[in-house]
């Protein structure tokens, strides 16, 4: 899982300052079902290197503040990449994850983006949340930069643009597939699978093959 989908949501007015600020929300969720998760780690840690390198100022953020937790299978042989392991040795990194902005607390009059991480456990605490679903509502109408990766867009389900369509309603986005859901078997445990989910609401989802990278904008 290492590689994942990335569905960034651009407005058409979109400008960014000249020093972004990134806020990178993880879940907060330790539990899905009887399945251990949390935050799959390189879909945080490979992002806030990226925009740290960038010179973005990034602020690590969860649904309810706080610790983050880490799905321990993304620290298994094969998925602990080197983005992983340097945030694991990071005292600024770990510091941010274990002291998170709760969303609910994010000053979003000073974000330019914000990128919602993966991990199984965003189906628990992404799903039917009004404070992130008001964070993301906002940053859009205010013509800034959502994006989410893998299991992040779950959040943007729930979501609708200042007309009161769904967010990915006409627009290009992806997201964890059917396919990948089943690969894993928690089809059945998932609220719903985010392909389907926006198909229904009128996005035009595109997927690459299982476990290989794939942009919309």
């Amino acid at each position: 899982l290492a590689q994942a989908t990335f569905a960034p949501f651009f407005p058409a007015s979109t400008r960014l300052s000249a020093m972004p600020k990134v806020a990178i929300v993880n879940t907060s969720a330790t539990q899905l079902g009887s399945h251990p998760t949390g935050l799959w780690l390189e879909e945080c840690a490979a992002p806030y290197y990226k925009f740290k390198e960038a010179g973005f100022e990034v602020v690590l953020a969860s649904t309810a503040g706080g610790p983050v937790p880490i799905d321990a299978g993304s620290m298994g042989e094969g998925f602990f990449t080197e983005h992983g392991k340097r945030f694991m040795h990071d005292p600024e990194a770990i510091g941010g994850m274990s002291h998170s902005v709760k969303v609910a607390d994010l000053d979003l009059s000073t974000i330019d983006a914000l990128y919602m991480s993966g991990g199984h456990g965003t189906c628990v605490d992404f799903v039917e949340n009004g404070a992130l679903k008001a964070a993301i509502e906002k940053v859009y109408a205010d013509n800034k930069v959502v994006a989410a990766v893998c299991h992040g867009p779950n959040c943007l389900a729930q979501c609708k643009k200042p007309d009161g369509s769904a967010l990915v309603a006409g627009g290009a986005c992806t997201g964890f597939s059917n396919s990948e859901e089943e690969a894993v078997k928690l089809t059945g445990a998932v609220p719903w699978l985010i392909e389907d989910k926006f198909k229904e609401q009128g996005g035009l989802y595109e997927k690459g093959d299982d476990w290989t990278s794939k942009v919309t904008v």
